[in-house]
C-alpha cells in the first residue's frame, strides 16, 4: 500500500518534469524565431539605407563597438567612425545609383550572439557613367543588447585567384 503513492507522486513528478522541458523547449524555439526574424528585418533595414545611400541609417545596423574587415583598402576598420567613412567614401566615388541584393543567408541565435552569412550583390554607378557590378561574401557577428540586434563584427570579402592575384568579383560558385 505504501509502493503506489510512491508510484503515483512519482509518476506526476515525471510529467511535471517533462511539461516544463516542453515548455522551455517551445519559448526557447519561439525565442529563437522572433530572434531571427528580428536580424532579418536589420538586414532590411540595412539594404533599403544601402539602396538609398543613406550612411546614417546604415550605421544605424552596427554597434557603436563595431569592428570591420572591408573589401577594400585599409585592411581593418576598428572603430565605428571609420566604418563611418569607409561607407561615406564609397558612396562618393560611386555617385550614381545604386542597388544591392542579399541572398543565401543563415542565420544562427545563441542566446544573446548571433551569427550569419550572405552572399551580397551590389551595382554601383561610377563618376562617368560606368557601372560596376561586385558579389561579395558577408559573415558578421551580432549582438543584442536592450532588446536589439546589432552588428559588432563584420567581415566582407571576395575570393582572390592565387596564381593572378586578381579578386573575382563575380564570386561565381
Amino acid at each position: 500500500m505504501t509502493r503506489r503513492p510512491v508510484s503515483l507522486v512519482s509518476a506526476i513528478v515525471l510529467l511535471l518534469g517533462v511539461t516544463a522541458a516542453t515548455v522551455l523547449l517551445s519559448a526557447k524555439a519561439k525565442s529563437s524565431a522572433n530572434d531571427e526574424a528580428a536580424i532579418k528585418a536589420l538586414y532590411n533595414d540595412f539594404n533599403n539605407a544601402f539602396g538609398k545611400k543613406d550612411v546614417s541609417a546604415i550605421m544605424a545596423c552596427y554597434a557603436p563597438d563595431v569592428f570591420a574587415f572591408d573589401v577594400i583598402p585599409p585592411r581593418e576598420y576598428p572603430s565605428w567612425d571609420a566604418y563611418k567613412k569607409d561607407w561615406e567614401g564609397l558612396f562618393a566615388v560611386f555617385p550614381g545609383p545604386v542597388t544591392t541584393s542579399i541572398s543565401e543567408l543563415k542565420i544562427t541565435v545563441v542566446g544573446p550572439i548571433a551569427y550569419s552569412r550572405s552572399i551580397d550583390d551590389a551595382m554601383f554607378n561610377a563618376k562617368d557613367g560606368s557601372k560596376v557590378h561586385m558579389i561579395v561574401r558577408v559573415t558578421d557577428v551580432l549582438r543584442k543588447s536592450n532588446g536589439k540586434w546589432l552588428i559588432v563584427q563584420e567581415h566582407v570579402s571576395v575570393p582572390v585567384d592565387p596564381m593572378t592575384g586578381k579578386a573575382d568579383l563575380l564570386s561565381i560558385p
